[in-house]
C-alpha cells in the first residue's frame, strides 16, 4: 500500500514537472506575438458588451457578431490610432531637423525664462549657482533632441518591419475574433484548472476584469480626453507640434498627482517668459479649468469604483511596466499591482479565519 502511494505520488510530480514544462515552452513559443496577444484580450474585454448587443440582434450568429464587433473596433480605435501616430511622427521628425539646423535653442529658452524671473529670484539662483544655466542648457538640448529622436527611430523601426508589423496585426486581430466569441468559454475553463478554490479563482477573475477596465476607462480614456483638449488649447494659442505635445499630455497623465501638469506648466511659463502674455494665460485657464477639471469629472463616471491600489503604487508599477514593456505596461503594471494585493488580501482573510 505505502508503495502503490508512493507510486502514485511520484507518477503525480512527473505529471506536474511535464505540466509545467509544456507550459512555459507555450510561453516560450508565443512571447514573439505577447504583445498583440495582451492588446487582442483587452480588446475583447472591453469590447464584450459590444459583441453581446450585436449577438442580442441577431440570436445565433456568433460569427457575425464577432466581426461586427471588430469592424467598430477598427474604425473607431485602430485606424484613428493610425492617423494619430503618422502625424504624430510626422511632428518629431520636423523637431528633430529643426534642432539639428539650430532653428530651435533650448538654450535660448532657459535664458528668457530666466530673465522673465524677478530679480530677488534670480539673485537667490546665482547665490545657490542655478544662475549659470550653461551645463544645464546643454544638457536640456541633448536630452530633447534624444527624446525626439528617438521617436523617429521608432518610425523607421516601424517602416523597416512592416511585414512583421502586419503579421503582427493580423495575430491581433484574429486572437481577438476568438475571444470575441469564445471568450466566456475560455475563461470558464482557466478557472476551473487553476488549482485554487474556485471562490478564490473567482475572486482573483473578477479583480482582474475589474482592474483592466478600470485602467482602460480611467486612464487610457481619460488621458486621451486630456491630450485632445491639451492639442486644442496649443493649436489655439499657436504653440508648433501642438499634436505631438497633446500625445505626450496624454501620456503623462497617467502619472498621479502631476499628470498633464507636466506639459502644459512648462509651456505657459515659456508664453509668458517670451512676453505671449494672453496666450500663457490661456494655457494656464485651460490647464487648470478644462484639463485638470476632465480627470475629476470623466474618472468617477467612467470607472465607477476605485481600483483600490495607492497613487504611489500606480505611478511606480506604470513607469516600471512601460520601461519593461512599452505602452503595454500601461495595463500590465497596474494589473499585477492590484493582483498581488488581491492575493495578499485574499490570503490574509484565510489564515485570519483558520485562527479564528
Amino acid at each position: 500500500m505505502v508503495e502503490t502511494k508512493t507510486g502514485q505520488s511520484i507518477e503525480r510530480g512527473g505529471f506536474l514537472l511535464f505540466l509545467a514544462l509544456v507550459s512555459i515552452a507555450l510561453l516560450i513559443v508565443v512571447l514573439p506575438f505577447f504583445k498583440p496577444i495582451l492588446w487582442a484580450a483587452l480588446a475583447a474585454i472591453m469590447f464584450q458588451p459590444l459583441y453581446q448587443w450585436f449577438l442580442a440582434k441577431r440570436p445565433g450568429r456568433e460569427n457575425q457578431a464577432a466581426i461586427a464587433t471588430l469592424l467598430v473596433i477598427t474604425v473607431a480605435v485602430i485606424l484613428p490610432a493610425f492617423f494619430i501616430g503618422s502625424a504624430v511622427i510626422e511632428e518629431a521628425a520636423g523637431l528633430v531637423l529643426a534642432f539639428q539646423q539650430g532653428r530651435i535653442d533650448v538654450a535660448d529658452w532657459f535664458t528668457q525664462v530666466f530673465a522673465a524671473l524677478p530679480s530677488n529670484i534670480q539673485a537667490s539662483l546665482d547665490e545657490s549657482g542655478f544662475g549659470d544655466f550653461g551645463d544645464l542648457q546643454q544638457r536640456a538640448q541633448e536630452f530633447a533632441q534624444q527624446s525626439l529622436g528617438l521617436i523617429a527611430q521608432q518610425a523607421v523601426a516601424l517602416g523597416g518591419s512592416v511585414f512583421g508589423f502586419v503579421l503582427a496585426f493580423g495575430i491581433g486581430l484574429y486572437t481577438a475574433y476568438f475571444l470575441l466569441r469564445d471568450g466566456k468559454t475560455i475563461g470558464n475553463s482557466i478557472l476551473h484548472a487553476l488549482p485554487f478554490e474556485r471562490s478564490i479563482a473567482n475572486r482573483l477573475a473578477e479583480r482582474f476584469l475589474g482592474i483592466v477596465r478600470a485602467t482602460i476607462k480611467g486612464s487610457v480614456v481619460v488621458g486621451l480626453v486630456q491630450g485632445a483638449l491639451g492639442t486644442i488649447t496649443f493649436m489655439i494659442v499657436g504653440i508648433p507640434s501642438a499634436l505631438l505635445l497633446g500625445v505626450l499630455m496624454a501620456i503623462a497623465s497617467l502619472l498621479p498627482a502631476l499628470g498633464p501638469a507636466l506639459i502644459w506648466v512648462p509651456a505657459a511659463i515659456y508664453l509668458l517668459a517670451a512676453g505671449y502674455v494672453w496666450q500663457g494665460i490661456v494655457v494656464i485657464v485651460s490647464g487648470v479649468a478644462v484639463i485638470g477639471m476632465a480627470d475629476n469629472l470623466l474618472r468617477p463616471i467612467l470607472v465607477g469604483r476605485d481600483t483600490g491600489i495607492p497613487d504611489w503604487m500606480i505611478l511606480l508599477t506604470t513607469l516600471g511596466g512601460i520601461a519593461l514593456l512599452g505602452l503595454s505596461g500601461i495595463v500590465v503594471g497596474p494589473l499585477v499591482a492590484g493582483l498581488f494585493l488581491a492575493s495578499w488580501s485574499i490570503m490574509r482573510e484565510q489564515r485570519d479565519a483558520g485562527t479564528a
